[in-house]
């Protein structure tokens, strides 16, 4: 009587203990490899060297702090420019103030007086867009007003996302 009901249990029972030694040598493993690093750590101590090219906001001295108070100026005086570069730039705006010390940026400043502003570019209120908000605007502009905001951005902030996107959709528009 009790032999059907074992035969059906030993299935389940083997399977149960193949999976304890399994996690039982897993274990024993772990605590092999723990005790071979910090054998290996107590014959080779690490070097606590950085690399001379890293550097860390707690790295940098009092002075070299933000200057200005903006929580967007770049700790070696940039004009910030950076910030709105890479992973984050299709979100950002960057308006960080800049340094009136650096001759390029005064020309660069002087240069953006001059330079005079297509009515597309107040109408979209373009220096307070997104590269997202670019984007999605995009499609309802002629070549000829895409031709201009293109030029007024090489003229002004010459951000590189925003001239590809503009470039990309000029050679879109004139290829239909």
């Amino acid at each position: 009587m009790k032999l059907p009901k074992t035969i059906l249990m030993y299935p389940m029972t083997l399977a149960s203990t193949a999976a304890h030694l399994v996690m039982r040598f897993q274990q024993n493993l772990a605590e092999l490899v723990t005790k071979g690093d910090s054998t290996l750590e107590s014959i080779f101590p690490p070097k606590d060297e950085k690399p001379e090219w890293a550097t860390f906001d707690e790295d940098l001295p009092d002075a070299a702090e933000n200057t200005a108070g903006a929580p967007d100026a770049s700790p070696e005086g940039g004009d910030g420019d950076r910030r709105a570069e890479g992973r984050f730039a299709l979100y950002s705006v960057s308006d960080a103030p800049e340094s009136s010390d650096a001759p390029t940026k005064r020309a660069r400043q002087s240069k953006k007086a001059a330079v005079p502003q297509p009515p597309v570019v107040a109408e979209l209120d373009y220096p307070a867009l997104t590269l997202a908000q670019v984007r999605a605007r995009l499609q309802s502009l002629s070549v000829d007003e895409l031709e201009a905001l293109l030029a007024y951005e090489q003229a002004t902030k010459a951000r590189a996302p925003f001239q590809t996107l503009l470039a990309n959709r000029i050679t879109r528009a004139n290829a239909k």
